[in-house]
Order: C-alpha cells, then sequence, then structure tokens
C-alpha cells in the first residue's frame, strides 16, 4: 500500500534490510516563502547488498537525490516514497528538497501570532510526520543519532532535541545553529522548535547530576507564563522518577515548550517536549486545570524512559509507550505533588472516557492491531491510554509495586536506546515477582470489552452476611472474564458521615467467586465494589447501597470512593438503568459538596448530556428547567471566589435556555465571580447560542480580544448561531476548506451540532455521509477525524437519522478510519433513542 500510508509487513520489510546509523539534516528557514524551507538530508546506513527499500518524504519538491555518490532521477519520487535500488553494505544517501510549512499541527507548523505579527514554528512528527521535514525510514524500529542544523533570523529561539548551541552568523540578520549528534533515537521524537519565543531557564539538581531546564511561550504569553508551577512540578516529577527507576534522565536538557495551534495535549520529545499553549492559563481556572497540567507534565516525562529511552519495534505497542505515560503521571502525582488525591481525578475523568471507548462498537484490545498508519492514528483513543492505565494498575496490584519498579529498572538497563516488544517486559515483570504473566496479558491484553461487577450476598434477620460473592459478567460480544484484585469496602453512617469502617482485598475470577472474609459481618449502608479501584471493571450497587448514595452521595467522606460511585451512577444512566431525571437530581444534590474539582467539572457536564441527549421530547423541557433552576440555586449560593462558583457559572452558561441570567452574569456579575476573558468567551457563545449575538456583536468581541484563542472562541461563536448562514459556513470552514487552521476548525466543529437546532440542521445529515467517503482521503486522519466526530448529526436524534446512517454503514465505501468514526456516532445516536425511550 503504497503513498502516506505504511503497513507493518512494509516495516519489517524494511527493517530485515536496513539498518540506520545517522542522519545529518539541514533545514534552512529563511527562504522567501511563507509555504516552504529548504530541506537536505544525508543518511548513512546499512543494509543488505543488492536489494532495495525506499524512503519516505511528504509534499517534498526534490532538486537532487543522490547515492553512493550516483545522482538519481529526482522524478523516481512519486508518492511520498523515493525508491534505492542496487544498496551496497554501507550506503549513504542525500535528498535535497523543500517542504511545505503545515496549518494542520502535522509536520513543521508555521504561525503568526494575530496579537503581534511574531511568527513560531514547531514541529509535531508521531505517528509518522517527521517525513513532512525531511525525508527518513520513517518507522519506530529504525534508530539512529541525528545532527540538526538549522538557518534562521538571528534573533530567534531555536531549540531540538540536542542543547541549544551559540548561533554562527550566516549574512545579515540570519545564523545558523549547528546542534550536537543526539542519542540514538526514533525519527518521531526528534524536534524543532523556532520563533520569537520567550524562554524562563533553570536547573534540577538530582542524584544523577544537573539538568537544565527551558520554559518556553510566545511573547503575548508572557504575562500568564506561571513558570514557577511548572517548574516545580518538572523538578518534583525528575526526583521521583530518577529516584523510582535508579536511573538518570538519559538526554541531558529537558526544555518544555508551550506552542500554539496544538493538536494533541503534549508531545515527548527527547529533551524538547512541546505542549498546548492553552496550558498556559491566560484567565481565572479551578484546580483542576492545574492538576491536568501537572498529569501531562508528568506523562511526557516518564515517556523519557518509557517511549523515548526504550522503545516499541512498531505500533502495536503504542499502548504499553501511553499507557505506561498515564500510569506513572498519575502515581508521581500522588507520590511527589500537591496533587495527592490524582487517583481520583483519573477515576473521575480519564477512566470515564475508557469505560465509555470500550463500550464502542470500534473497541479493541489493549494491544491493537495496529496493522498499518491509519489503524495506529485512530488507535489514540480511551483505550490506548486509560484502559491501558487502570490495566497496569491492575497489573501492580497483581504483582505488587515493588516488584512491578524492580521488573521495570531491570528493563530499562537491559533496553536502553534500543526498541522492545511487550514480552521483553514481561520477562523482567515474571522475573522481579514470580508471576507467570502470559495468561495475564492474554486476558486483559488482547481481549476487548469491560466487565461488570455485582455483590450477591444473603442476610440473616440481624442484619449479619450468611454469604457474599462477586459475580462478573460480560458483553455477549466480548465474553472474557477476567481475573481481577479489588477491594471490597464496608461504609457505614458514622456521626452523619459515610465511612469504611471495614474492607478486604481480594481476587475474583469467573462467573461467581464466594467471599468468606465477609461472612459475619453486618451489612453497611454502603457495600463498595472495587474500592481503591483497584481494577478495570463497571460496577453496580445493591439496593441499599443504592440508596445511600441517591440518600446523599456528600456523606461519603472518601474522594475515591465517591468516585466510584459517580462512575456507576453515569454508567447506569448511558446504559438506560437510571433514568436521566433521577441522575440530575443526585448531581444536583451532591455536587455543591464535592471536592474534587474534576468530578465537579465532569459532573456538570453529564448533567447537561442526561437532559439534552438521555431525555424524551415530552420530558425534556422540564427537565431542562429543573437542571438550569438547580445549577442558578448552586451558582448564587455558592461561596464566592471559589472554583465551585466557577464551575457552576460555566455550567449555566451551557444549560441556559433563555438569555436573561446570561447577561445578567455578562454585564452585572456576581459577588466573587470575575468574567475574565475565558469566562466572558463562555457567556458569549452562551448568548450567541441562544440567538442574541449577531455577527456584528460578536465581532466586536474578537476584536475586545484580537489574540489567537480570541480568534478561536469568536470562530465558534460564529457558528453556533442558530441561523442557517452560519451553519453553511461553519460546514465550509470545517468540511471543504483545507485552509482552515486546525485548532480553529476544531472550534468551529465542537459549535456546530447543537441540540435545539434539529431542524436547522436536517439537511446536513445527508451532506455528513456524503462528506465522510472522502474526508480521510483528502485531509489525513487528524483533519478528517474533527469533521468526523463533531459534525455527525447527534441534534437530529431520530429513528430515520439512525436508519439512514445504517443503510450508508451497510454500503461500506468509506476508508477504515472514517468507518469507525461514523459507528461510534452511531452507537453514540443509539444510546440516546434507547435512554430517550426510557426517560
Amino acid at each position: 500500500m503504497p503513498g502516506t500510508n505504511l503497513t507493518r509487513e512494509e516495516a519489517r520489510a524494511r527493517a530485515s534490510v536496513v539498518q540506520t546509523q545517522t542522519y545529518d539534516v539541514a533545514l534552512d528557514l529563511t527562504l522567501d516563502s511563507s509555504e516552504r524551507f529548504g530541506s537536505t538530508t544525508t543518511i548513512r546506513f546499512t543494509a543488505t547488498e543488492g536489494a532495495s527499500t525506499f524512503l519516505d518524504l511528504v509534499d517534498g519538491e526534490i532538486s537532487a537525490i543522490t547515492l553512493n555518490g550516483t545522482s538519481l532521477d529526482p522524478a523516481l519520487y512519486a508518492d511520498s516514497r523515493i525508491p534505492l535500488d542496487g544498496l551496497a553494505a554501507e550506503n549513504e544517501v542525500t535528498v535535497e528538497a523543500t517542504c511545505a510549512y503545515s496549518h494542520s499541527g502535522e509536520g513543521l507548523h508555521r504561525f503568526v501570532d494575530p496579537t503581534d505579527e511574531r511568527v513560531y514554528l514547531y514541529t509535531q512528527f508521531e505517528v509518522p510526520d517527521a517525513r513532512r521535514v525531511f525525508a527518513t525510514f520513517e518507522q519506530p524500529d529504525l534508530k539512529a543519532e541525528f545532527t540538526f542544523h538549522v538557518t534562521a533570523p538571528e534573533h530567534w529561539q531555536v531549540v531540538s532535541n540536542s542543547p541549544t548551541p551559540e548561533p554562527e552568523a550566516v549574512r545579515e540578520g540570519v545564523a545558523v545553529w549547528h546542534f550536537a549528534p543526539t542519542a540514538r533515537m526514533s525519527t518521531y521524537i526528534t524536534a524543532l522548535v523556532a520563533g520569537e519565543y520567550h524562554v524562563v531557564r533553570d536547573t534540577y539538581a538530582g542524584e544523577h547530576g544537573e539538568i537544565p531546564l527551558g520554559v518556553f511561550c510566545r511573547q503575548s504569553l508572557v504575562e500568564f507564563l506561571d513558570a514557577d508551577d511548572i517548574i516545580e512540578v518538572t523538578r518534583q516529577g525528575f526526583a521521583f522518577f530518577e529516584r523510582a527507576f535508579e536511573m538518570g534522565y538519559p538526554f541531558g536538557k529537558y526544555d518544555q515548550l508551550f506552542v500554539p495551534e496544538y493538536n494533541m495535549g503534549a508531545m515527548e520529545n527527547a529533551g524538547c517536549v512541546t505542549f498546548r499553549d492553552e496550558l498556559i492559563f491566560r484567565s481565572r481556572q479551578t484546580v483542576a486545570a492545574y492538576e491536568q497540567r501537572a498529569n501531562t507534565i508528568l506523562h511526557e516525562m516518564a515517556h523519557m524512559w518509557f517511549g523515548d529511552l526504550v522503545t516499541m519495534k512498531w505500533w502495536d505497542d503504542l499502548w504499553l509507550n501511553e499507557s505506561f505515560a498515564e500510569f506513572a503521571s498519575h502515581h508521581a502525582q500522588v507520590n511527589a505533588t500537591r496533587f495527592t488525591d490524582a487517583w481520583t481525578g483519573f477515576t473521575n475523568a480519564r477512566k470515564n472516557w475508557a469505560y465509555r471507548q470500550d463500550q464502542l462498537p470500534s473497541t479493541h484490545p489493549i494491544a491493537a492491531d495496529n496493522y498499518d498508519l491509519h489503524a495506529v492514528e485512530a488507535n489514540f483513543d480511551g483505550i490506548t491510554y486509560a484502559k491501558g492505565a487502570s490495566a497496569l494498575k491492575q497489573l501492580v496490584a497483581w504483582v505488587g509495586e515493588e516488584d512491578f519498579f524492580a521488573g521495570l529498572r531491570a528493563y530499562f538497563a537491559k533496553h536502553a536506546y534500543g526498541n522492545t516488544e511487550l514480552r521483553d517486559l514481561l520477562v523482567e515483570l515474571e522475573a522481579a515477582s514470580g508471576r507467570e504473566l502470559d495468561s495475564w496479558s492474554a486476558e486483559w491484553l488482547q481481549t476487548s470489552g469491560v466487565n461488570t461487577l455485582r455483590a450477591r450476598f444473603e442476610t440473616d434477620a440481624e442484619g449479619r452476611f450468611t454469604s457474599f460473592a462477586v459475580e462478573q459478567s460480560a458483553h455477549a460480544d466480548f465474553p472474557t472474564l477476567r481475573r481481577h484484585r479489588i477491594g471490597i469496602g464496608l461504609y457505614d453512617d458514622v456521626d452523619g458521615a459515610i465511612v469504611r469502617t471495614d474492607a478486604v482485598e481480594v481476587d475474583v475470577s469467573g462467573e461467581l467467586t464466594e467471599i468468606p472474609e465477609l461472612v459475619g459481618k453486618p451489612q453497611p449502608n454502603l457495600v463498595l465494589l472495587n474500592d481503591a479501584d483497584l481494577t478495570y471493571a463497571k460496577i453496580r450497587l445493591d439496593e441499599r447501597s443504592f440508596a445511600t448514595l441517591i440518600g446523599g452521595i456528600g456523606a461519603i467522606d472518601d474522594s475515591l470512593a465517591r468516585a466510584l460511585c459517580w462512575g456507576a451512577a453515569w454508567d447506569m444512566t448511558r446504559d438506560a438503568e437510571l433514568g436521566s431525571a433521577d441522575f440530575v437530581q443526585l448531581v444536583l444534590s451532591g455536587v455543591g459538596t464535592e471536592s474534587d474539582l474534576t468530578a465537579v467539572g465532569s459532573l456538570l457536564r453529564q448533567g447537561t448530556t442526561a437532559v439534552s441527549s438521555f431525555t424524551s421530547d415530552a420530558r425534556r423541557e422540564e427537565l431542562s428547567r429543573t437542571w438550569e433552576e438547580g445549577l442558578w440555586e448552586l451558582l448564587t449560593s455558592a461561596e464566592p471566589g471559589t472554583d465551585h462558583q466557577l464551575a457552576f457559572a460555566r455550567a449555566l452558561a451551557a444549560a441556559a435556555s433563555a438569555p436573561d441570567r446570561v447577561r445578567e452574569l455578562l454585564h452585572d456579575g456576581i459577588d466573587g465571580l470575575t468574567v475574565d476573558t475565558d469566562l466572558r468567551w463562555t457567556l458569549v457563545t452562551a448568548l450567541a447560542r441562544l440567538g442574541a449575538l449577531d455577527e456584528t456583536a460578536i465581532a466586536a468581541e474578537i476584536d475586545r480580544d484580537p489574540t489567537n484563542s480570541g480568534r478561536e472562541r469568536g470562530a465558534g461563536a460564529l457558528a453556533i448561531r442558530p441561523v442557517a448562514e452560519a451553519k453553511e459556513d461553519a460546514w465550509q470552514k470545517v468540511a471543504v476548506d483545507t485552509a482552515t487552521p486546525n485548532e480553529t476548525r476544531r472550534s468551529i466543529a465542537a459549535s456546530f451540532q447543537v441540540h435545539g437546532q434539529g431542524e436547522l440542521l436536517a439537511p446536513y445529515v445527508e451532506r455528513y455521509l456524503e462528506m465522510a467517503e472522502t474526508i480521510i482521503d483528502e485531509q489525513g486522519v487528524w483533519i478528517g477525524q474533527i469533521a468526523l466526530i463533531y459534525l455527525f448529526p447527534l441534534a437530529n436524534p431520530s429513528q430515520d437519522t439512525l436508519d439512514r446512517v445504517d443503510a450508508w454503514l451497510a454500503d461500506n465505501r468509506a476508508p477504515a478510519a472514517a468507518l469507525r468514526y461514523v459507528r461510534e456516532g452511531r452507537d453514540d445516536l443509539a444510546r440516546a433513542l434507547r435512554a430517550r425511550a426510557v426517560n
């Protein structure tokens, strides 16, 4: 399969004949062009004599190709590949070309800040996009040393994987930076960031020596940069990981660069980590935002060892990279930072993401079959990250934390700067723990679906358990019943609080596991399976426990126990086992006293979804009024200046059915609530959704906030208006116009499908399905998925819509990635219809 895709078999075949030694890459960022840059690459590699292979280069304009001193015809370059025939044992190939700057967040992205017209560049190479910047053997198991030479304006900051050298003047106003060779690494974690960035420098001094630190952002964000907090978390992370792994940081210096229009949260480029610059907060945020930023910092840091130092051979083990970093970041937060309840946040947000993903038709094993690059790009999902992290948390409980980290240390020492497969890690964990893990791997990593756990018990006349068992079930399509190490918590009323009074930790397997340790104990107010959230499973509560939940979830004194209960209630709502009105009342009764702000944000979003998606037409207006009135009461009674007050204001804006209260907040405010830039945009967008602001008024708001963020938020506000012209313009910018910047596209797309605008959006049901046939081929997976996910016709929740989508899917005409996203949207639609039928 030629072109920008690459199959696993092609990669294996290439690795069987080629071994790379070095890359020498010269990039010229001073061409008289805002569209292209110069790229000259020399690669030294060994090969099987006489063999043939190919180099990768996307959107290159090649002027010369030289292989072992012989010039090749540039016309050989076709379909993003450069064929190389008649290889010698030792080879050198040079490719001279120009390549295209990106506005999609792939390759070398170029951004001009509208605030001050300064230029900012950064690379994003995962999964296969180093080949958009220089000629490569684009696969993770062909590691090499990389030497970069970058020609750029002399007043720019230029950053790569190696420490930034002193620039050498080339001509007036232009310099070249000659970076030292890197350690051996994969192409996808090389990096370049260049432009008029602001930098704060510091150091971390640990047991293994000093690490130079840098924190970078755009000049227009300097006033908002809280570098001290970022550096504090960074130091805490290095102290924790170097101690836990008994190995110093392997890449010398550590720069963290906050960059604009970024597709993902962050990227673990070795020593040159890039983050989306929304993590530089220009307005007040709740503590949940700072917790999530700390987690992202630690996630990317964990990758320096797991992923960068030791790298998967192929993307089948993508999950292991991301799952480990996800697990390690939360573990480090709890043990090394102020965010000691980070596992609660994980349960309240990330794990719910995994449960949803695992119940979609696109579910897949944690160790997915990533047969080609398109499959890899589609599998950056809740299973790869959060289910995998949950499985690793279960593995730690299974083998013991001490043995788990002992196995990791052996793994890093044995495979440093190399490539591995899952079995290589299991070997070291088995040696450290004495546990056989092949069967564990088979049932946890190579199967799909989520188990459900229920307590089954009987009591005597005095209310004591005469029997107690854990029942396990699975979906008919995914029947694996796994082994689980779980806690079972018994919670009772003590002075008005629901507290854990007893607990056991046990292994469960099969359909029914007897728990003799609990026989004879009195039945408490709440029996909580998976106490401490050790495993990955849905839980259901017995009748008395559920009554305790409904009667006052806020009385449960442990935040993680509450998170498990919140999660069970939401899952029951999604499964149409709990009425949307009951869930809304539960949220309104408990969210005001919920201490975990991640939970507060999640619950408020879930409540809005319960009203808009899971409630029948006949009852929606009444429940919507209940929800809005409840939020207003929570907002007006919240302590002024608190995170809860801010969260309730945001939720009210999303829930408002009329503009009066939104206008009141925007113009008159409320005691303790500052209507800063971001909150103003939240309120402005709500007014636009309600038809209370026209295009002229929104343009004035963009003039008021002439930043890139302001342009993106303004584009979303224009798209959300309930007028046909707004929807048509939004459709063109998201589904048709390839020049729309990626984050502007996302903001517009997220504002397109609005519940209550179904009649306006009805023509787009058919247009969506037509678009889905071609957008992946035309715009690629990363950009195409924005349209496919956000534009799916959820605002037209009818059987007719479902039938039309089913008919389209039956034709099966689109690329596999497009079919996946349409099937996921279809599942959300069908789930909403089922819930509406019982609500």
